[in-house]
């Protein structure tokens, strides 16, 4: 009861949100003609950006959530344990490919590892997972090939993402416990699944029924959209004000920069937060501006780190966990896109 009364208010709170920003987007044009066009039209435009943003990253941290619900509901640590494997090299080298198996973006990835990790996951593996998914999933792979074809640049996009994703699961690995690199809340979550772990078994022994357990896994999902939610909406509003407040034409005046127009667009990713499933056809556009190197650091880092998946990050892991991903992340990016520009003839 507990459960579907919560589900109804975030239900009718995201309701109110959209019917909001779309009553507003409406009646913005009849202030066009008050004593206040600037305001208005500065206000149009938050809107347009924010509901972009937001209904574009919704959808795919809905899957997410519901993904993690059954695993959840579905996944034992047996299982982990025994189709996963755990050595140094291949555990960070299957976390990032494990996307083709769990199609998420970078907002629905966050609950899918967390529940992962609740189930005994390699450390290695699941930031290897969460860095790599995004981009090394069918549905990226297809929008790639539809912007660039089977040219360099969709090569270079999925190794070089992959080679990131499993360089940093094998940096993580050092820290072989998950006590280390997961937030207070995530490990409490984590001792509440281990507590409950002989209740599951006694239930799963007594065959309960394909509906109680579908019902189990809505209601982690729930939970996991709940929890996630509110700091996508969080990290959505932060995108919308730097993308309307803050001038990008000192970003693009940079563009042809050997290292510059690399660390441009990689701050243009990282403020656009645009999903990694639609991300190839905005880069697209930058081909004629910017140098092929910092194109493709914006497909690399794009997906691994933006505003909204890094207050997504401080919600599981530990700030200085997501402090190191990040920054070895960007320096990555950049000096792939950095070597492919000084080094590398298109």
């Amino acid at each position: 009861m507990f459960q579907r009364s919560r589900l109804t208010f975030a239900a009718l709170a995201l309701l109110a949100l959209m019917l909001g920003m779309l009553a507003l987007d409406a009646l913005l044009p009849t202030l066009r003609g008050s004593t206040w066009p600037a305001l208005s039209d500065a206000l149009r435009t938050y809107v347009t950006v924010f509901l972009g943003i937001f209904i574009e990253a919704a959808p795919f941290l809905l899957l997410g959530s519901v993904v993690a619900g059954l695993i959840a509901e579905f996944v034992t640590p047996d299982d982990v344990a025994r189709f996963f494997p755990r050595r140094w090299l291949t555990a960070p080298l299957a976390g990032a490919l494990l996307g083709m198996v769990f199609p998420v973006c970078e907002c629905g990835v966050v609950p899918v590892v967390r529940r992962l990790y609740q189930k005994g996951f390699p450390t290695a593996a699941g930031i290897a997972f969460l860095l790599g998914a995004p981009v090394l999933n069918p549905i990226v792979i297809a929008s790639t090939y539809a912007a660039f074809g089977l040219g360099p640049v969709f090569w270079g996009r999925l190794a070089c993402t992959l080679l990131i994703a499993a360089g940093i699961g094998l940096v993580f690995s050092a820290s072989p416990s998950v006590v280390r690199i997961l937030a207070p809340r995530s490990l409490a979550s984590l001792a509440e699944e281990n507590s409950n772990l002989s209740l599951i078994s006694l239930r799963m022994s007594h065959r309960a029924s394909l509906s109680a357990r579908l019902y189990s896994a809505f209601s982690a999902a729930t939970e996991e959209l709940f929890d996630m939610g509110r700091y996508l909406v969080i990290g959505a509003l932060i995108a919308t004000t730097l993308q309307t407040f803050v001038p990008q034409q000192t970003l693009l005046g940079i563009g042809q920069g050997q290292i510059s127009s690399v660390v441009a667009l990689q701050a243009l990713a990282f403020v656009l937060s645009v999903c990694s499933t639609v991300d190839a056809f905005l880069a697209l556009s930058f081909v004629n501006t910017f140098t092929i190197g910092a194109v493709l650091a914006f497909l690399v880092f794009g997906p691994m780190v933006d505003i909204k998946s890094t207050l997504l990050y401080l919600n599981v892991f530990r700030p200085r966990a997501v402090v190191y991903a990040v920054a070895i992340c960007f320096l990555a990016s950049l000096l792939i896109g950095t070597f492919v520009n000084l080094n590398v003839a298109w």
